[in-house]
């Protein structure tokens, strides 16, 4: 059931010195902010109205999120931290004699609500912005980035190494909950450990003598490690078919106890163990055997295709992007799109799975930019990645006067003088502060590695960034 609003100030809160509920400038300018119904809104979707037992209040839940992200805290930390203040207290509205929400219960509400929560909280708030005329779309910037996942360096060796580690784990959380006792399954991690550690010190020669031997090691031991996940992964396979079974029947169990009225919780939990096992392990095999493949096609001399390879064994929709950085040329993760403005504002974000093309999203975000303000931008500029005669039309057609995009390849002549206009010149030394949003937003906001897996939980976690940087802004100039 949904809780909007928290309790009333007790007498405690009452008799406190006026020095101690007083809250710092910049979190009174957002508590006055998010003080309106509209950002409840979002939430109603996700819970019943009348059954179910009290979430937690969402003005307390959006106050927490909004500290987690201001200053870059996990879940137990900000907990911990607001337990201990009264200042933060009185802003999430958290009574002194009440508790703090459980990590765990911000952690499923959040995920519960997923990424249309965060976007419906995002319109809100720029809604709210354009009916107080602080959202200025004269001319806007693009630009875009990578926002990495939570996985490490992904190696074939590596990779492999883990998933047979992970499968004889995952096994043994199968059997513990009672699924296929009687099922065997070896567990291979340290024959994999061995070949990985033995591949790595064959990596670290540096001799030129040494090194073709060195890569038919390399080769060698990754063959290995390739035929020892997949017979891993067979025998688990058959594990797996019957902890099936033994979950039918389980279930079959629970329904009969149930209609003659005995309900064992004890059974229950147990039962919902092997179940999520189950799923890890399911998830798990299929993730395996497309390792087990990328490796066989990289040591028959062939490239895996980046649009659909496995650099995770978690994290299932990280792809390697390649950006251009020298000090990162490839990251594994999400490609993600902001269009801000000259006060700094977020009017869009847009997170898309792998590295797609940048041309073709730009007129879809400035058309939301445009049905979120009633207001057409003058001015759009974007970098090179952008510049298409297309994108130029694309732009015209939504009425936009100056599309100031540096074109791809060598520019006919016309085209450079236009391009070497003063005005022309200036608008593109403007956009570059797009560059400086984006370090900002990874730096301070969360960007800088999403921890949330999948794409869902990328848009989840890189609009929360947004909307706690949007706030700061839009408190700051409504003050």
């Amino acid at each position: 059931m949904l809780r909007t609003v928290a309790d009333q100030p007790t007498l405690w809160e009452a008799i406190l010195p006026d020095e101690l509920r007083r809250l710092p400038v910049e979190l009174a300018r957002v508590d006055a902010l998010l003080d309106d119904p509209v950002f409840f809104a979002p939430f109603v979707p996700f819970f019943d109205p009348g059954m179910g037992r009290p979430s937690t209040p969402m003005e307390t839940y959006l106050r927490l999120m909004f500290l987690k992200f201001r200053y870059r805290l996990g879940f137990e930390s900000l907990c911990r931290e607001v337990s201990d203040s009264i200042t933060w207290r009185q802003f999430c509205r958290i009574g002194i004699d009440q508790p703090v929400p459980h990590p765990t219960t911000l952690m499923k509400l959040t995920t519960r609500c997923g990424s249309a929560a965060v976007e419906g909280l995002n319109e809100a708030l720029l809604a709210k912005a354009a009916a107080a005329k602080l959202l200025r779309c004269s001319r806007v910037r693009v630009d875009t980035t990578v926002v990495p996942s939570n996985v490490a360096y992904p190696t074939d060796s590596g990779l492999l190494a883990k998933a047979v580690n992970r499968i004889a784990a995952t096994g043994r959380r199968i059997r513990a909950a009672g699924g296929a006792v009687g099922t065997k399954l070896r567990d291979r991690s340290r024959a994999a450990g061995r070949r990985a550690h033995e591949l790595n010190a064959k990596l670290r020669t540096r001799s030129a003598a040494a090194r073709d031997e060195a890569l038919e090691v390399v080769h060698r031991k990754n063959a290995e490690l390739a035929d020892l996940a997949e017979t891993a992964a067979n025998q688990a396979e058959r594990l797996l078919a019957n902890a099936k079974r033994a979950l039918r029947k389980a279930k079959i169990n629970a329904e009969k106890q149930k209609a003659n009225g005995h309900c064992d919780a004890v059974t229950g939990r147990r039962r919902g163990r092997l179940v999520r096992a189950v799923n890890d392990l399911t998830e798990l095999l299929d993730a395996t055997r497309k390792i087990v493949e990328q490796t066989r096609e990289r040591l028959a001399g062939q490239i895996p295709d980046g649009a659909t390879r496995q650099v995770s064994l978690h994290e299932p929709d990280a792809r390697p992007i390649r950006k251009g950085r020298l000090g990162k040329p490839v990251e594994f993760g999400h490609k993600a799109q902001l269009v801000d403005n000259d006060d700094g504002i977020i009017l869009d974000h847009d997170v898309q799975p792998g590295n797609p093309v940048d041309g073709p999203r730009l007129k879809p975000a400035v058309e939301r930019v445009i049905g979120r303000t009633r207001r057409k931008p003058r001015t759009v500029t974007a970098d090179r990645g952008y510049g298409e005669a297309g994108v130029d039309d694309d732009l015209h057609d939504l009425g936009v006067r100056n599309v100031v995009i540096p074109r791809r390849g060598r520019p006919s002549k016309a085209r450079q003088a236009q391009e070497r206009q003063r005005a022309f010149r200036r608008q593109v030394k403007w956009r570059t502060g797009c560059e400086g949003r984006i370090s900002h937003l990874k730096r301070s906001y969360g960007w800088d590695r999403t921890m949330i897996d999948t794409t869902e939980g990328a848009r989840i976690w890189t609009g929360h960034g947004v909307l706690a940087h949007n706030l700061i802004k839009i408190s700051a100039l409504a003050g």
